[in-house]
Protein backbone atom coordinates (compact mmCIF):
# COMPACT_ATOMS: atom_id res chain seq x y z
CA UNK A 1 0.00 0.00 0.00
CA UNK A 2 1.32 3.55 -0.63
CA UNK A 3 -0.64 5.19 2.50
CA UNK A 4 -1.84 8.34 0.38
CA UNK A 5 -4.61 10.11 1.26
CA UNK A 6 -6.29 12.92 -0.95
CA UNK A 7 -8.36 15.53 0.69
CA UNK A 8 -10.34 17.61 -1.11
CA UNK A 9 -13.86 18.26 -2.43
CA UNK A 10 -15.32 15.89 -5.16
CA UNK A 11 -16.17 18.68 -7.71
CA UNK A 12 -12.93 20.81 -7.39
CA UNK A 13 -10.90 20.52 -10.73
CA UNK A 14 -7.48 21.23 -8.41
CA UNK A 15 -8.42 17.93 -6.92
CA UNK A 16 -9.01 16.34 -10.51
CA UNK A 17 -5.81 17.04 -11.45
CA UNK A 18 -4.12 14.72 -8.30
CA UNK A 19 -6.70 12.23 -8.89
CA UNK A 20 -5.94 12.17 -12.67
CA UNK A 21 -2.28 12.03 -12.24
CA UNK A 22 -2.11 9.43 -9.94
CA UNK A 23 -4.65 6.95 -11.79
CA UNK A 24 -2.46 7.60 -14.89
CA UNK A 25 0.13 5.88 -12.89
CA UNK A 26 -2.23 3.41 -11.49
CA UNK A 27 -0.94 4.56 -7.56
CA UNK A 28 -3.64 3.62 -5.29
CA UNK A 29 -5.12 6.21 -2.74
CA UNK A 30 -7.73 7.00 -0.52
CA UNK A 31 -10.16 9.99 -1.09
CA UNK A 32 -11.64 11.91 1.59
CA UNK A 33 -14.41 14.25 1.40
CA UNK A 34 -13.79 17.64 3.12
CA UNK A 35 -16.72 18.96 1.83
CA UNK A 36 -18.80 18.45 5.28
CA UNK A 37 -15.68 20.31 6.64
CA UNK A 38 -14.56 23.12 4.06
CA UNK A 39 -13.77 26.21 6.24
CA UNK A 40 -13.78 24.58 9.34
CA UNK A 41 -11.12 24.65 12.10
CA UNK A 42 -10.42 20.84 10.98
CA UNK A 43 -10.44 22.14 7.09
CA UNK A 44 -7.99 24.94 8.42
CA UNK A 45 -5.42 22.67 10.19
CA UNK A 46 -4.68 20.93 6.39
CA UNK A 47 -4.73 23.65 4.92
CA UNK A 48 -4.18 26.94 6.35
CA UNK A 49 -5.56 28.94 3.18
CA UNK A 50 -8.82 27.83 3.02
CA UNK A 51 -8.07 25.39 -0.16
CA UNK A 52 -7.88 21.51 -1.57
CA UNK A 53 -6.46 19.71 -2.26
CA UNK A 54 -4.19 18.48 0.15
CA UNK A 55 -1.95 14.97 0.35
CA UNK A 56 -1.05 12.84 3.32
CA UNK A 57 1.46 10.43 2.76
CA UNK A 58 2.12 8.41 6.11
CA UNK A 59 2.76 11.04 8.73
CA UNK A 60 3.78 13.66 5.90
CA UNK A 61 1.18 16.44 4.69
CA UNK A 62 1.15 18.91 1.71
CA UNK A 63 -0.98 21.26 0.29
CA UNK A 64 -0.83 23.27 -3.51
CA UNK A 65 -1.53 21.70 -6.28
CA UNK A 66 1.96 21.85 -7.77
CA UNK A 67 3.86 21.00 -5.16
CA UNK A 68 1.67 17.75 -4.99
CA UNK A 69 1.50 16.32 -8.75
CA UNK A 70 5.81 17.16 -8.34
CA UNK A 71 6.27 15.04 -5.05
CA UNK A 72 4.10 12.52 -6.81
CA UNK A 73 6.19 12.12 -9.90
CA UNK A 74 9.47 11.85 -7.95
CA UNK A 75 8.08 9.28 -5.73
CA UNK A 76 6.28 7.25 -8.86
CA UNK A 77 8.16 8.13 -11.89
CA UNK A 78 6.72 5.26 -14.41
CA UNK A 79 4.82 5.93 -16.34
CA UNK A 80 6.95 9.61 -16.78
CA UNK A 81 4.70 12.69 -16.81
CA UNK A 82 7.85 14.92 -16.90
CA UNK A 83 9.61 15.07 -20.35
CA UNK A 84 12.75 14.36 -20.73
CA UNK A 85 14.61 17.22 -22.41
CA UNK A 86 14.88 20.80 -19.83
CA UNK A 87 13.29 22.79 -22.84
CA UNK A 88 10.11 20.54 -22.95
CA UNK A 89 10.04 20.70 -18.85
CA UNK A 90 10.21 24.54 -19.02
CA UNK A 91 7.28 24.65 -21.48
CA UNK A 92 5.24 22.17 -18.80
CA UNK A 93 5.54 24.49 -16.45
CA UNK A 94 4.71 27.56 -18.39
CA UNK A 95 1.14 25.86 -19.38
CA UNK A 96 0.83 25.11 -16.02
CA UNK A 97 1.33 28.84 -14.94
CA UNK A 98 -0.77 29.49 -17.74
CA UNK A 99 -3.90 27.18 -16.58
CA UNK A 100 -3.33 28.76 -13.08
CA UNK A 101 -3.47 32.19 -14.13
CA UNK A 102 -5.36 31.98 -17.20
CA UNK A 103 -7.69 29.20 -18.17
CA UNK A 104 -8.28 28.24 -14.72
CA UNK A 105 -9.69 31.89 -13.69
CA UNK A 106 -11.58 32.04 -16.47
CA UNK A 107 -12.99 28.90 -17.37
CA UNK A 108 -13.53 28.21 -13.85
CA UNK A 109 -13.81 30.51 -11.00
CA UNK A 110 -15.88 33.01 -13.65
CA UNK A 111 -17.92 31.30 -16.13
CA UNK A 112 -18.18 27.70 -14.34
CA UNK A 113 -19.08 29.18 -10.91
CA UNK A 114 -21.61 31.13 -12.53
CA UNK A 115 -23.39 28.75 -14.71
CA UNK A 116 -22.32 25.05 -13.35
CA UNK A 117 -22.32 25.89 -9.34
CA UNK A 118 -24.11 28.82 -8.17
CA UNK A 119 -27.58 27.63 -10.10
CA UNK A 120 -27.58 24.31 -8.09
CA UNK A 121 -27.73 26.16 -5.20
CA UNK A 122 -30.32 28.58 -5.82
CA UNK A 123 -28.04 31.64 -6.88
CA UNK A 124 -28.65 34.02 -9.59
CA UNK A 125 -25.73 33.61 -12.29
CA UNK A 126 -23.84 37.11 -12.56
CA UNK A 127 -23.82 38.06 -16.19
CA UNK A 128 -21.29 40.50 -16.09
CA UNK A 129 -18.96 38.19 -14.79
CA UNK A 130 -19.73 36.05 -17.80
CA UNK A 131 -19.53 38.63 -20.15
CA UNK A 132 -16.20 39.67 -18.53
CA UNK A 133 -14.67 36.19 -19.40
CA UNK A 134 -15.31 35.02 -22.51
CA UNK A 135 -13.04 37.18 -24.74
CA UNK A 136 -10.11 35.76 -22.31
CA UNK A 137 -11.19 32.48 -23.04
CA UNK A 138 -10.69 32.99 -26.46
CA UNK A 139 -7.52 34.03 -26.10
CA UNK A 140 -6.76 30.71 -24.19
CA UNK A 141 -8.39 28.97 -27.12
CA UNK A 142 -6.95 30.30 -29.74
CA UNK A 143 -3.69 29.59 -27.74
CA UNK A 144 -4.03 25.85 -27.61
CA UNK A 145 -5.31 25.95 -31.02
CA UNK A 146 -1.91 26.70 -32.08
CA UNK A 147 0.19 25.00 -30.00
CA UNK A 148 -1.41 21.77 -31.13
CA UNK A 149 -1.16 23.05 -34.57
CA UNK A 150 1.81 21.48 -36.15
CA UNK A 151 0.09 17.66 -35.48
CA UNK A 152 1.41 17.04 -32.20
CA UNK A 153 -0.99 14.82 -29.85
CA UNK A 154 -0.39 16.75 -26.78
CA UNK A 155 0.52 20.12 -25.58
CA UNK A 156 4.15 18.99 -25.25
CA UNK A 157 4.80 16.15 -27.64
CA UNK A 158 4.10 13.13 -28.30
CA UNK A 159 2.79 11.89 -24.99
CA UNK A 160 0.34 13.48 -22.32
CA UNK A 161 2.41 14.85 -19.45
CA UNK A 162 1.11 16.98 -16.31
CA UNK A 163 0.47 19.99 -18.05
CA UNK A 164 -2.39 18.01 -19.93
CA UNK A 165 -3.76 16.63 -16.98
CA UNK A 166 -3.85 20.84 -15.41
CA UNK A 167 -5.74 21.69 -18.77
CA UNK A 168 -8.15 18.98 -19.08
CA UNK A 169 -10.50 19.83 -15.80
CA UNK A 170 -10.79 23.76 -16.67
CA UNK A 171 -11.63 22.33 -20.39
CA UNK A 172 -14.05 19.64 -19.08
CA UNK A 173 -16.02 22.19 -16.79
CA UNK A 174 -16.48 24.81 -19.28
CA UNK A 175 -17.45 22.39 -22.01
CA UNK A 176 -20.41 22.10 -19.76
CA UNK A 177 -21.79 25.41 -19.97
CA UNK A 178 -23.67 26.68 -23.30
CA UNK A 179 -20.93 29.21 -23.91
CA UNK A 180 -18.60 26.27 -24.25
CA UNK A 181 -20.39 24.66 -26.50
CA UNK A 182 -20.81 27.37 -28.46
CA UNK A 183 -16.82 28.50 -28.48
CA UNK A 184 -15.72 24.74 -28.44
CA UNK A 185 -17.10 24.33 -32.17
CA UNK A 186 -14.68 27.11 -33.78
CA UNK A 187 -11.58 25.13 -32.51
CA UNK A 188 -11.49 21.71 -34.10
CA UNK A 189 -7.61 21.16 -33.43
CA UNK A 190 -8.08 21.92 -29.49
CA UNK A 191 -11.14 19.92 -29.62
CA UNK A 192 -9.85 17.05 -31.22
CA UNK A 193 -6.95 17.14 -28.35
CA UNK A 194 -9.54 16.94 -25.82
CA UNK A 195 -11.54 13.63 -27.49
CA UNK A 196 -7.41 12.45 -26.72
CA UNK A 197 -7.40 13.33 -23.59
CA UNK A 198 -10.92 11.92 -22.76
CA UNK A 199 -10.27 8.40 -24.61
CA UNK A 200 -6.74 8.34 -22.26
CA UNK A 201 -7.53 5.31 -19.71
CA UNK A 202 -6.60 7.11 -17.29
CA UNK A 203 -9.22 9.55 -17.66
CA UNK A 204 -12.17 7.51 -18.73
CA UNK A 205 -11.47 5.53 -15.78
CA UNK A 206 -11.46 8.68 -13.81
CA UNK A 207 -14.86 9.78 -14.77
CA UNK A 208 -16.29 6.25 -14.65
CA UNK A 209 -15.19 6.32 -11.14
CA UNK A 210 -16.91 10.33 -10.64
CA UNK A 211 -19.72 10.80 -8.49
CA UNK A 212 -22.69 12.83 -10.49
CA UNK A 213 -22.40 16.45 -10.20
CA UNK A 214 -24.31 17.47 -7.25
CA UNK A 215 -24.53 21.01 -5.12
CA UNK A 216 -21.47 22.04 -3.68
CA UNK A 217 -22.82 23.71 -0.63
CA UNK A 218 -19.69 25.14 0.76
CA UNK A 219 -19.79 27.45 -2.29
CA UNK A 220 -22.51 29.37 -1.14
CA UNK A 221 -20.08 31.27 0.36
CA UNK A 222 -18.01 32.35 -3.08
CA UNK A 223 -20.91 34.26 -3.99
CA UNK A 224 -19.74 36.57 -1.06
CA UNK A 225 -16.26 36.32 -0.27
CA UNK A 226 -14.27 36.11 -3.59
CA UNK A 227 -17.07 36.41 -6.23
CA UNK A 228 -15.08 38.38 -9.31
CA UNK A 229 -16.94 42.31 -8.92
CA UNK A 230 -17.17 44.07 -12.84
Amino acid sequence: MTDLTIFGFPGSSYVHIVRLVLTHKDVPYTFHDLEPDMGSPRHLALHPFDRVPILRHGEFMLYETSAIVAYLEELFPRPALHPAQPRDRALMNQWISAVNSYYYTYMIYHVGHERNVFPKLGIEPDEKVVVHALPKIEVGLQVVERQLADGRPYLIGADPTIADYYLLPSTFSFARTDEGKAMYAGYPVFSAWRERMEALPAVRGFRAAAAPFGPIEHARKWAVSHRPKY
